[in-house]
């Protein structure tokens, strides 16, 4: 059963589409569900997500969890994005079904793996980014969904 937030997102999702030039893009994926997301971000000079954008193909949970995950992190610095965790995500959500967790999960690793880009072309290091993973059935938590 899905709460009436993730059904809100899924029906009507926030931040669609992508940006023209982003500041950084993220892909990730699951092998073993066949989701896929991309997040796109316009990151100002003050390290302010300004913009974020998002596709994904997979189920209803993977696209309510993108959406929601964009409207966390918009008008957010990249440290408090960096807090953007895939229980957050949950939490914001209202929760999602125990085979469905690990959507949130790949929320999570999009605004990783784009801000991983980011500092990659700007030639920073983010204090506490770790290299994200591309696939999300390959992590610890991402087993067995």
């Amino acid at each position: 059963m899905y709460s009436a937030k993730v059904i809100d997102h899924f029906s009507n999702p926030r931040n669609v589409g992508e940006i023209e030039n982003p500041s950084g893009v993220g892909t990730v994926g699951n092998a073993r569900c066949g989701d896929i997301m991309r997040m796109y971000l316009d990151i100002d000079e003050q390290s302010i997500i300004r913009e974020v954008k998002f596709k994904t193909f997979g189920c209803g949970a993977a696209v309510a969890a993108s959406s929601m995950a964009t409207e966390l992190v918009k008008g957010k610095t990249i440290q408090e994005a960096l807090k953007v965790t895939n229980k957050v995500v949950l939490e914001a959500l209202d929760g999602l079904p125990p085979v469905k967790v690990h959507c949130s999960l790949l929320a999570e690793e999009a605004i990783h793996a784009a801000l991983w880009d980011y500092a990659e072309k700007k030639h920073i290091v983010i204090e506490g980014l770790e290299k994200p993973v591309n696939d999300v059935s390959e992590t610890a938590e991402g087993e067995g969904y």
